[in-house]
């Protein structure tokens, strides 16, 4: 056999292989910022023009997208998928695959990605939710409630300046969309003690069973994505 005939057979051979797989915490583009029982939560960052090793994903798991952008999601095994997102879009995935993800744009694309830990208990588990959908009109805001998923509720908020939301008293990991300047007041305490929450984008707070309290947005616009778990 030829030569060149061999090496070009040779390459095709090694191209053909599968690519190199890697858990997520080993994938680069991953940075975990905050774990408990409950998630663990990935701060995603890919450079423009450049994508993330094939990485596994073995639990359920949400992403509130940073910014409008276009990736490429290639999972293992299937055509790759062109995906369009807006800034805050929140999306729910179900595990079991590995894939990577490919920003073909000039801007940075970021996400927050929050794995369910406890998805295999949660997913057989009565979503004590009395809504699963819907919009509510707040004080100065709006709450739009996404979806419950493995009995977590999600829910988007808007509020404007002073614009103040109710806090449910589950426990629940809030991710800023926008510069965040909060005041939270828990109504329960015997001097109605309040804390001031200051969030950048794509940062996160988990925030554990309390009684009644209230969210007061004391800066500009604020939005934020909230996980309420049972």
């Amino acid at each position: 056999m030829p030569r060149f005939v061999f090496l070009f057979l040779l390459a095709a051979l090694l191209s053909a292989q599968s690519v190199p797989e890697v858990e997520i915490t080993a994938e680069p583009h991953h940075h975990l910022v905050f774990s408990n029982a409950q998630v663990r939560v990935f701060s995603v960052y890919v450079p423009p023009h450049s994508e993330t090793l094939m990485h596994w994903h073995r639990h359920d798991y949400l992403y509130v997208t940073l910014g409008a952008n276009r990736v490429v999601n290639a999972i293992k095994g299937q055509p790759p998928v062109t995906v369009d997102l807006q800034d805050g879009e929140t999306r729910f995935i179900p595990t079991g695959f590995a894939h990577i993800a490919r920003n073909p744009s000039g801007r940075p694309f970021l996400n927050v990605t929050i794995e369910l830990l406890q998805d295999e208990t949660l997913r057989h588990s009565p979503a004590p939710w009395d809504q699963d959908r819907g919009l509510d009109i707040l004080h100065g805001g709006t709450r739009e409630i996404l979806f419950v998923k493995d009995a977590v509720r999600v829910s988007d908020f808007e509020l404007q300046p002073r614009g103040m939301s109710p806090v449910s008293p589950a426990p629940y990991l809030l991710v800023a969309v926008s510069d965040l300047q909060l005041l939270q007041t828990n109504h329960n305490a015997p001097t109605h003690a309040s804390d001031s929450i200051r969030l950048k984008p794509g940062e996160v707070l988990w925030v554990p069973a309390h009684h009644r309290s209230t969210l007061t947005n004391m800066g500009r616009i604020a939005r934020f994505v909230t996980l309420e778990f049972p």
